[in-house]
């Protein structure tokens, strides 16, 4: 065991005071549209590892950069950069237009007077079949918009639900960065990390739909949306969907996902093959930056750790938090904080799982627990920030199309974040705490 040594931990001070700092200053101060997002994290990392590199003279910088490498050599680090490409992939080739055909679809199918429960499921189930609560947002708003036009609903509540079904799906969803990231740094199969979560965050979106219905049932209707879709295309995502859950080895799933969905969409002439292609690369592109920043908190963890950096943070978290629930709670409230910190949960993940990983060890958490709690968390703040890129997308998607609505009066709206913390609080602290099943690594 490596000796407590609070200074190690300098680096990730850095890296926050850099990210979080100019991010508040271009976002609040100089007014930059999007601020948090235009502050390079890759460089707030570079310097945040440089730091680390000019601690412990003790150390050779040879020898430092043998502890990042060792980092780095990690087989779960190297799987999960394979999945962010692969999922990348698969997502470029099929495209986002589905989430429309299945939103005018069911809105067609359904009265009404259920219009806004309608934008939250369809927001569950296209996120989790997309991997993405930004992408669902972005495709999403401005069908919530035309619903509370329409019908009469209030636009935040509507933008509310979509963000709710949005982060729905971020926390569940096998092809979600979040997700892969807290697997793979767990060292925990998917599906056992889907069953550990869903028994969480099935009982906060019933009692999401079940709110939002008082709410629809107190509202004066006006009219309704009827548009045009196309059913096939969201083929690809259901298989994704269904063989995800079913366990199947998620290289298979996605390459099922790949195939269909390029089948689909050369046969009913949607793309060209050569643009098909370039979807494919831009698509894996996309997950360049998600893939550096774990790697380059790989190599700056394995400093810390090295210099006892995470001794000193594991005798605080010990000091605050009693036992194994004590301990859940205390990961939470971690990859929390690190989320309010960056405004991103993938980085919130990626920085909290090797800190995570030395927690469960210490507090006898199951690996499909502890990926369950980060994802969760993280989730859970991610959803209700001001300043996240899920919100800033929704308020910017909505201006867009000349509705004004501020963060503030869509954060009451937000149901479904506030019921998962309440979930996820009962299933720590009330319901009895069950022996797991021997678990399945990748």
């Amino acid at each position: 065991m490596k000796k407590s040594n609070p200074i190690a931990l300098l680096p990730i001070g850095v890296f926050l005071v850099l990210y979080l700092g100019l991010g508040i200053l271009f976002e609040y101060v100089l007014k930059i549209p999007m601020g948090f997002y235009n502050i390079p994290i890759i460089i707030a990392f570079l310097a945040a590892i440089l730091v680390a590199c000019l601690q412990n003279r003790n150390v050779k910088f040879d020898e430092k950069l043998e502890l990042m490498a060792q980092g780095l050599a990690d087989k779960n680090i190297i799987t999960m950069l394979l999945i962010f490409l692969t999922a990348g992939t698969f997502v470029g080739v099929v495209g986002r237009s589905s989430a429309e055909s299945v939103a005018y679809f069911m809105l067609g199918l359904i009265p009404t007077r259920f219009a806004v429960v309608v934008l939250f499921v369809v927001a569950c189930f296209v996120s989790t079949a997309m991997g993405t609560s930004v992408g669902t947002i972005t495709l999403l708003t401005p069908i919530a918009v035309a619903v509370s036009t329409a019908s009469g609903f209030d636009l935040p509540l509507c933008i509310g639900s979509v963000m709710g079904g949005a982060m729905f799906g971020d926390n569940l969803s096998f092809i979600s960065d979040t997700t892969i990231a807290a697997c793979n740094g767990q060292g925990c199969a998917m599906k056992d990390k889907f069953r550990e979560n869903f028994g969480i965050a099935l009982p906060a979106a019933l009692a999401t739909v079940i709110l939002i219905l008082v709410l629809s049932f107190r509202t004066q209707l006006d009219g309704a949306v009827v548009e045009s879709y196309n059913l096939i295309q969201i083929v690809p995502y259901v298989l994704v969907l269904i063989g995800g859950i079913a366990g199947i080895n998620v290289f298979v799933v996605l390459l099922i996902g790949i195939i269909s969905g390029a089948a689909i969409m050369l046969g009913t002439g949607q793309t060209a093959p050569t643009d098909l292609l370039a979807n494919m690369g831009s698509g894996a592109a996309g997950m360049f930056e998600t893939s550096m920043v774990a790697i380059l908190v790989a190599a700056m963890c394995a400093l810390i750790r090295e210099y006892g950096g995470f001794e000193a943070l594991l005798s605080a978290i010990r000091r605050v938090f009693k036992g194994k629930r004590g301990g859940q709670l205390g990961m939470g409230l971690l990859v929390g904080a690190m989320d309010i910190a960056t405004a991103n949960n993938t980085v919130a993940i990626v920085m909290a799982n090797p800190i995570a990983k030395e927690m469960s060890k210490e507090y006898g958490i199951t690996s499909r627990k502890a990926a369950s709690l980060l994802d969760t968390f993280s989730c859970i703040s991610q959803g209700v920030i001001p300043y996240g890129a899920q919100m800033l997308v929704a308020i910017s998607a909505a201006a867009e199309l000349g509705h004004e609505v501020s963060a503030f009066q869509i954060i009451p709206n937000l149901f479904y974040p506030g019921l998962l913390l309440v979930s996820s609080l009962i299933f720590i602290f009330v319901l009895p705490q069950k022996n797991s099943a021997p678990e399945q690594k990748h």
